[in-house]
């Protein structure tokens, strides 16, 4: 709140640039902390508001990043560390989703599954820690499938009809140890959404178009994780994929080289820039999914490349603003 509101903060201008240049109808913000009436998200649609994106409805909730559990989830010995959480984080709100809207949005028909407890998943892929089995392990009757959140919250199209966010951001599927407890975790998050769409879970499915949007934290080709999860979305009948691209990408692995050298998947496809020693290069883990019932304009990646007018926004991106590029779709019925 206090840089956002200081008006000189890089990290808040930065984010401002990038979103007033693509300037979309409907925003997800992900690694946006919470806090109790959204007063900072307030704030962040205000400084938007005033660069000439204006966002009258936004939407969050709390979410389970940071959220005590008071338990030894990661059996290091240690109680409240940020991987005891129900979601990683430090501080409960931590990182939290954030939704900005031009078009109404119906918070009383939203929807928040963050409570969805992980073993209630059909075929729930549960780690297998030593000494313990899957369906009794510690903190399993309280552990929550969501590491952020999921949501499907409904925007009031012109026409009268609603358009569904189904929107997610996963754990990333490393950092842990051989009971594969991200990775297992990171599957099932993005499995979540099939299973949703089939009215196997306790919720009826949407009733209309639909967009699945967020970061899946998992790349269809390279990179760590079960990548059968993002394929077997991307694959699915109900489901379209823009494929959305970029010139920056390109140039971005051709020039960093390191891992990208190794990578199978087209380098076009990237959404994330992370380091490419001692990391796993540039990889795709962020989407905009919309459902078949809707026709695809037009889809990018905001990653400008060096001669673009808009690469100078891109400067101090890699770490310091974000590891991710803006994606975005254009759609109409």
């Amino acid at each position: 709140m206090r840089d956002i509101l200081g008006g000189k903060d890089p990290q808040v201008l930065a984010a401002r640039d990038m979103i007033v240049a693509v300037d979309p109808d409907i925003l997800l913000l992900t690694k946006f902390d919470f806090d109790l009436g959204s007063h900072a998200l307030g704030a962040f649609a205000d400084t938007l508001r005033a660069s000439g994106s204006d966002y009258p409805y936004i939407f969050s909730t709390i979410p389970n990043s940071g959220r005590p559990t008071g338990l030894d989830l990661d059996r290091n010995g240690w109680l409240g560390d940020a991987r005891d959480a129900q979601g990683y984080g430090d501080f409960s709100g931590q990182g939290g989703m954030a939704l900005l809207s031009k078009f109404e949005i119906d918070t009383k028909a939203a929807r928040d599954f963050s409570t969805f407890l992980w073993r209630d998943l059909p075929g729930a892929r549960l780690p297998d820690w030593p000494g313990e089995s899957p369906d009794q392990a510690t903190g399993i009757d309280i552990q929550r499938l969501s590491s952020v959140a999921h949501w499907d919250v409904p925007v009031k199209l012109a026409d009268g009809t609603s358009l569904h966010l189904l929107a997610y951001h996963a754990t990333t599927p490393a950092f842990d140890g051989p009971e594969d407890r991200n990775g297992l975790r990171n599957h099932d998050e993005t499995m979540f959404w099939l299973h949703y769409l089939d009215g196997a879970l306790p919720w009826a499915p949407p009733d209309g178009a639909f967009v699945i949007l967020g970061d899946a934290n998992l790349d269809p080709t390279d990179g760590d994780g079960e990548i059968q999860a993002i394929n077997t979305l991307l694959k699915d009948p109900r489901i379209q994929d823009p494929r959305p691209k970029s010139m920056g990408a390109v140039e971005a692995s051709n020039n960093q080289g390191g891992a990208n050298q190794t990578h199978r998947g087209d380098p076009a496809l990237d959404t994330a820039d992370w380091k490419d020693t001692d990391g796993p290069g540039n990889l795709r883990v962020d989407y905009v999914l919309p459902s078949k019932d809707l026709t695809v304009l037009d889809a990018g990646v905001f990653w400008p490349a060096s001669d673009d007018q808009y690469a100078p926004l891109l400067s101090g991106r890699d770490p310091g603003i974000s590891w991710h590029g803006l994606v975005w779709v254009d759609i109409t019925r």
